[in-house]
């Protein structure tokens, strides 16, 4: 690890002028490359104090031995430099799109002398004229299929071409009329490049006006009598509607544009790109990258920018990019931008209308990508089997973790304080072992405390499910040997008298296989509870760590420093997964508390009293003051209720104390007694952890 003092230039080397940089490491190679407005200011942020850094960018000045300047003229020219040096090196701290597939599109190659349509993949070939990219390569073919009618393009290969030239015979779509068959001769060269050209107006959206002409054909043929030919132009119209159809209107105004989303989260972004021509969705792509520098959503969107259009001159750029976030600074990018198209391009964020409804759909085609990635990245056994050694290997495992539990506290405001306990086997969830805790050993807002009950208790049913299995002949003492109460399966079923949790079937669940690691949901003291709690109960052979959201940091007991797995490491996305699960968990379980104890009423400790009958007495009398203040003889008015059931329902409402006054902590108002839960939970989400 290389300390970034020993290459930092002199003062006043750097010059005070827009650039591009690059950071190479200790054999060379290119490990990052930026741009600046100015170099002397960008540069001097790396080399400040390491604690202030982004882990990420620590990682990366620590790593690099070198870094080494080119001055520009403008921010425009560094960034097509940027672009440039980021293709040429492929350096593995720079963010890089990476395709999720290879696209396949519609393309015609005009720098033929007769062109021909085809569908391509991979690179961009110089004089194609592309159209796309499809999701499906037989979604161009039923397209080229119903233009081929009006448009009858070469399609064939060059040998195929060839022959038919020698033998003097077209082939099959030059004998059904699908085929202009410029091969025999049909068509000269120059008019079969009129033809392709037509077709490539018409696939660009300028639809209208071919479809006027030819309406206007039809109806001159048809007025001359000539029936025939007026049906033929009839067909023709009607497959290009079809063809046209297969492409949706989604912008009224005939609008040329690329819409683009980002979805991301601490590790991964998926980018999704819809482009539209004439009002119509003419292609889709998406891109999924792994987060290895310090990058905003703005900066994620200059980049697939630059990788989208580096390479695209003239109406490939549309008129209007429209972005869920602006690069900044944003003025060279839509300059630069306007140069490769050579008019001006609008770069901006929509705000309202049909637009901002079409950047919704878009952005949820890029979530929509990300978890699919992210399901098969999980599912991938490989992957797994990486992810597991590479947690050993950081935390300095014996063997690597086949099972791993991991705790979250969750609560509002110190209310209803509760944990969660989810359960990962080699690295898949296992939701039949998830566990649900309520603290019950002291009031408020204590996260390290509860941690503390927590793991203390998870482990003592541990001691316990060992002792009766007989794995375990050591005399427990008596906090050990006692049942612990407040433990639910993952159903939300209670524990059995024992304080056993028990299968539908009856059988005891078992709390008797122990993890190899633990993570706690935190950082340094939270992990010093659960290792506190190991140790009170004599546990020393399973591992404790921490994850921390803010920085993803991963802490370990008695260590001042965390550990810092690499951004792309497959296994601090595992501990990840782990964390975000059990925070899932956590806080379902709390709302799903307070959302019971909201609606509770003196009427649940009524005994034999259910649902119907409660609300029925609610109805009658209007509220609970009301139902309080009733004597026997009128609640046996209620239908259904005899007089032992008034007389239990008015000496437990008597019984039951007065409870202070209902507050909608949304509006400061008193609710009156009826009975009826507080309208606040929508308010109080926002203070859920």
């Amino acid at each position: 690890m290389a300390d970034p003092s020993s290459y930092r230039p002199k003062p006043g080397q750097i010059p005070d002028s827009p650039g591009v940089y690059k950071f190479r490491d200790e054999h060379g190679r290119v490990i990052y490359v930026g741009k600046a407005k100015s170099l002397r200011q960008r540069l001097a942020n790396y080399f400040q104090d390491l604690a202030g850094l982004h882990p990420r960018t620590r990682t990366m000045v620590t790593t690099a031995a070198s870094v080494e300047w080119t001055v520009v003229t403008t921010e425009v020219e560094a960034l097509q430099l940027e672009y440039s040096w980021i293709k040429e090196f492929d350096p593995r701290f720079n963010v890089k799109y990476r395709d999720d597939k290879s696209y396949p599109y519609l393309a015609v190659t005009l720098n033929e002398e007769f062109p021909r349509v085809q569908v391509l993949r991979g690179a961009k070939k110089k004089g194609v004229r592309y159209f796309g990219p499809y999701a499906h390569a037989w979604a161009i073919r039923e397209t080229v299929d119903l233009m081929l009618r009006v448009f009858p393009v070469r399609t064939c290969s060059a040998g195929v071409f060839k022959r038919s030239a020698q033998i003097g015979r077209p082939c099959l779509l030059g004998y059904i009329g699908k085929c202009s068959a410029p091969c025999v001769g049909r068509i000269s060269a120059e008019e079969h490049r009129e033809l392709a050209e037509e077709f490539c107006d018409f696939m660009a959206g300028r639809t209208g006006a071919y479809l006027r002409r030819l309406e206007r054909r039809m109806q001159e043929a048809a007025e001359e009598m000539e029936y025939e030919r007026a049906a033929r132009l009839r067909d023709d119209i009607g497959a290009l509607k079809r063809a046209m159809e297969k492409s949706a209107v989604v912008l009224a105004d005939a609008t040329d544009a690329d819409l683009i989303a980002v979805a991301e989260d601490e590790l991964e972004a998926a980018v999704q790109i819809f482009h539209v021509r004439g009002g119509r969705v003419r292609g889709q792509r998406g891109w999924v990258t792994d987060k290895v520098e310090a990058v905003t959503t703005g900066g994620l969107v200059e980049h697939a920018l630059q990788q989208l259009y580096g390479e695209e001159r003239g109406d490939a750029v549309p008129k209007e990019v429209l972005v869920p976030a602006l690069p900044e600074p944003v003025e060279p990018v839509a300059q630069w931008l306007s140069q490769r198209r050579g008019s001006q391009v609008s770069l901006r964020i929509p705000q309202r209308g049909d637009k901002k409804d079409l950047m919704a759909t878009v952005g949820r085609n890029a979530q929509q990508a990300l978890a699919l990635h992210k399901t098969k990245r999980a599912s991938d056994l490989t992957t797994r089997s990486r992810a597991l050694e590479e947690i050993a290997e950081a935390l300095g495992l014996d063997s690597v973790p086949l099972r791993i539990e991991c705790f979250d506290i969750s609560h509002l405001q110190g209310e209803d304080v509760v944990a969660s306990m989810v359960v990962f086997e080699d690295g898949l969830v296992r939701k039949s072992e998830y566990r649900r805790f309520q603290i019950k050993g002291f009031e408020g807002q204590d996260d390290v405390r509860s941690m503390h009950e927590v793991i203390g208790r998870r482990f003592k049913r541990y001691l316990q499910e060992k002792q009766k299995s007989g794995e375990w002949t050591e005399e427990p003492d008596a906090e050990t040997a006692a049942p612990v109460d407040g433990v639910l399966t993952a159903s939300g079923e209670p524990d059995r008298a024992d304080g056993r949790p028990v299968d539908d079937d009856g059988r005891p669940k078992r709390f008797a296989y122990p993890p190899q690691l633990v993570v706690v949901d935190g950082g340094a003291p939270q992990v010093a509870a659960a290792r506190r709690a190991l140790d009170e109960l004599g546990i020393d052979d399973v591992a404790v760590c921490g994850l921390a959201k803010r920085l993803e940091e991963v802490w370990l007991p008695a260590e001042d420093d965390p550990v810092v797995l690499p951004r792309s490491s497959e296994g601090l996305y595992l501990l990840q997964r782990v964390r975000d699960e059990a925070h899932r968990f956590a806080i379902t379980y709390q709302r799903t508390k307070r959302s019971k104890r909201l609606k509770s009423s003196p009427l649940d400790a009524v005994p034999g009293l259910g649902d119907t009958r409660r609300q029925a007495l609610l109805k009658h009398f209007g509220s609970l003051k009301k139902l309080r203040a009733a004597t026997v003889d009128e609640i046996c008015e209620v239908p259904g209720v005899g007089r032992k059931t008034a007389e239990t329902v008015a000496a437990t409402l008597a019984a039951a104390a007065p409870s202070a006054p209902a507050v909608n902590t949304a509006t400061g108002e008193i609710i009156e007694d009826d009975g009826a839960p507080p309208a606040a939970l929508s308010a109080e989400r926002g203070q859920e952890r």
